[in-house]
């Protein structure tokens, strides 16, 4: 049977007579234990709150806001700890001790964006120096509070690493309040946010209250901070913030899949972490949760649909191929062509375009296999290859777009037509259809459908 420990120490750890069994995971993961289910619900809103509002954070890139910011929250609780002493407290009151952290913290946010717009300091500068100073002077101010003889400074320490365990009733509460509020402020700042993240410059020019929306969203990030104190500590809180986000973007181009993708990925966290902090004893929660999000981190960085790194090499693999192959129907187009025999039997050889393009033989060969496999290519014999209709077709279309790109880039873009080839190389490739249309409008009639125009490296650049 497992019950918890009446005073846990640092995490929600259920005590075991046994080692650890199935039963005990299915109590844990159903939350049928009372404080378990307090702890992981309390991480679990949390986690859902600070990855929504770290995404706008993220976005903004002020991912170091929220590491000043919680570190500028540590003289608060001490201050806190030493004005209710004085007035006769015990100094532990759990209220009073959030207020000074969330006092000292947007001091803090004020001093970073009075240091950045009232110098020449930049944020990364007002960042470094905000967070030094508060942090130091709060580890100073604990250093005092332990030295005092009234109140019980024991455990004041505990909110630089978190004490999960000692989440109550009323902290749930908050939590659940304060993370609400977020969620309602930033559904309601939605399309303001966003704007103030991706172009701050336009919104200006617009007349949107630039500074008033800045400050709208530290304040939501420092009451999530606030709250996420006792759960995580301030040095870990910052996990909750920014890699949530951070790993939702490789998943991900629109905002609001990558706000709720966010949210889920820190509500998963900290339902798993704060689990397996109930299940294994001496692991503390705000630790464990911080390496699950940072394991769902790794996971999204490698295996992410839009911006994960296999997704990218699958992506560069593809369009490489792609390049060799186009390569490949551009040249034989460019052979034809300089063949200059209408009559003749379109025919390739393997030695002039290995002496043309800087292929390797077994590069080559892989792409004439694959060209003969396509019905482009129909090997003679001798390293020689007749051209397909399907073949010329596609050779043909592949050298117009090619053609077309460097007219209009000579014409449009003043590129000299000794240097157009390579400028236009780099991005024929990914011409879309639509892209293609476009380029045939902007040169018609001068260079009508279903024809190729003439090279300008060859014929100058009015391209005929």
């Amino acid at each position: 049977m497992t019950t918890l420990s009446p005073i846990p120490t640092d995490g929600p750890h259920v005590v075991h007579d046994t080692a650890l069994n199935l039963g005990d995971v299915v109590d844990v993961l159903l939350l049928r234990d009372y404080n378990t289910m307090l702890v992981v619900l309390a991480t679990v809103v949390l986690g859902l709150a600070a990855g929504a509002i770290g995404t706008f954070l993220l976005l903004r890139r002020r991912a170091l806001m929220g590491d000043a910011l919680s570190h500028a929250m540590l003289p608060g609780i001490a201050i806190a700890f030493m004005v209710m002493v004085a007035f006769g407290g015990s100094g532990k009151s759990m209220p009073g001790l959030l207020i000074g952290a969330a006092v000292t913290g947007l001091l803090g946010v004020a001093a970073v964006l009075a240091i950045t717009r009232l110098t020449r300091l930049k944020d990364d500068a007002a960042l470094g120096v905000v967070l030094s100073v508060f942090f130091g002077f709060g580890v100073a101010l604990l250093g005092i509070v332990q030295d005092m003889p009234e109140g019980s400074p024991a455990g004041l320490a505990s909110f630089i690493q978190g004490k999960t365990a000692s989440i109550v009733r009323k902290d749930l509460w908050l939590i659940l309040i304060v993370a609400g509020v977020v969620a309602l402020m930033t559904v309601l700042l939605f399309k303001e946010l966003a704007l103030l993240c991706f172009d701050e410059a336009f919104a200006s020019v617009q007349g949107w209250p630039v500074l008033t929306l800045d400050v709208m969203l530290l304040t939501l990030v420092t009451a999530v901070t606030v709250v996420g104190l006792q759960a995580v500590g301030l040095i870990l809180i910052i996990a909750l913030l920014i890699i949530p986000p951070a790993a939702a973007r490789f998943w991900t181009e629109r905002l609001g899949v990558m706000l709720a993708l966010a949210a889920l990925i820190g509500g998963l966290g900290g339902w798993i972490g704060a689990s397996i902090s109930a299940l294994v004893p001496r692991l503390p929660a705000g630790a464990i949760i911080v390496i699950v999000v940072a394991t769902i981190f790794v996971a999204s960085m490698l295996f992410g649909a839009r911006r994960g790194v296999v997704a990218r090499l699958i992506v560069q693999a593809r369009l490489g191929r792609t390049v060799r192959r186009q390569h490949l129907l551009r040249a034989i187009f460019e052979h034809v062509e300089a063949a200059d025999a209408e009559d003749a039997e379109p025919i390739v050889v393997e030695a002039t375009l290995v002496q043309e393009r800087s292929w390797s033989r077994a590069a080559l060969r892989r792409l004439l296999r694959w060209a003969r496999r396509r019905h482009l290519l129909a090997a003679v014999g001798d390293g020689r290859w007749r051209v397909t209709d399907l073949g010329l077709t596609e050779a043909a279309r592949v050298a117009r777009n090619h053609r077309l790109w460097e007219i209009y880039l000579i014409h449009h873009a003043d590129v000299a037509p000794s240097h157009v080839d390579r400028d236009a190389d780099q991005i024929e490739h990914v011409l879309g259809p639509r892209l293609v249309r476009e380029l045939e409008r902007l040169l018609e009639p001068a260079h009508p459908a279903g024809t190729v125009p003439p090279s300008p490296h060859v014929i100058g650049p009015e391209g005929g």
